[in-house]
């Protein structure tokens, strides 16, 4: 009698790995190249040439990441649970506020004003020092209770892993650039959400959070929501 075991990792999560790995390498090395980079060919170069590689990466894990969502093992199944849904959307949402705090400076990200490393401690900054962080984990967890399966539960470990380690490189990098000063901002954050504001280090000032990008950060998500049947039609053309 044989007994059949079930392919729970198959070849795709191996890849999976491999693209989060470089993606990793190629972002937070450039991050670490910075200041010597800028010096070589400039702050708009860098710039320029560090996002159009982190963007083609993300754009190739993308759509890896629709195309094999569901190979593995699938480990549970609540996408017909009432309220998953909108448990689900209200979770990725949230995410995108706290993903995407580089909105707030849209003409040094396109390079257009010469990029400059700030260091902030308003808005969203009281909240959680990485917000990047926070979001991506938020966004993790609400993709992978709605999937279910290995694959998108090796991806969203690895996403996590690789963001765990630039909150340590980010304040490395920060403190580099900053010293005391950095000290004395992450005296008074946190890296927990809202951990400072309730041991009474920071309070929420609502009028830092009135702010057109905010409105962007809204739009992009009405955007996606709308687009998102269209997006997985679209990646699931590439035969990857």
């Amino acid at each position: 009698m044989y007994t059949i075991v079930p392919n729970v990792f198959t070849s795709t999560h191996c890849v999976m790995l491999g693209l989060l790995l470089t993606f990793a390498i190629a972002h937070s090395g450039g991050a670490a190249l910075r200041e010597k980079a800028e010096k070589l060919i400039g702050a708009r170069l860098y710039r320029i040439l560090f996002a159009l590689v982190s963007l083609v990466l993300a754009v190739i894990l993308i759509v890896y990441f629709f195309n094999h969502r569901y190979d593995g093992l699938q480990l549970w199944q609540v996408q017909n649970v009432p309220g998953i849904q909108t448990l689900v959307w209200v979770l990725s949402a949230i995410s995108f506020v706290f993903l995407y705090p580089s909105t707030f400076n849209l003409l040094e990200v396109a390079a257009i004003s010469k990029p400059q490393v700030h260091m902030y401690e308003t808005g969203i900054i009281r909240i959680t020092r990485h917000p990047q962080m926070v979001g991506q984990i938020i966004w993790c967890v609400a993709h992978t209770l709605w999937i279910g399966t290995t694959f998108t539960l090796v991806t969203s470990i690895g996403l996590v892993i690789h963001h765990l380690f630039a909150v340590w490189h980010g304040d490395r990098r920060l403190y580099a650039r900053y010293g005391e000063a950095f000290e004395e901002v992450k005296r008074r954050t946190s890296i927990i959400p809202f951990a400072a504001v309730l041991d009474g280090r920071q309070s929420i000032k609502a009028k830092e959070f009135l702010r057109p990008a905010y409105l962007g950060v809204a739009c992009f998500v009405l955007l996606f929501w709308w687009s998102h049947p269209l997006l997985m039609s679209l990646t699931s053309r590439v035969e990857w």
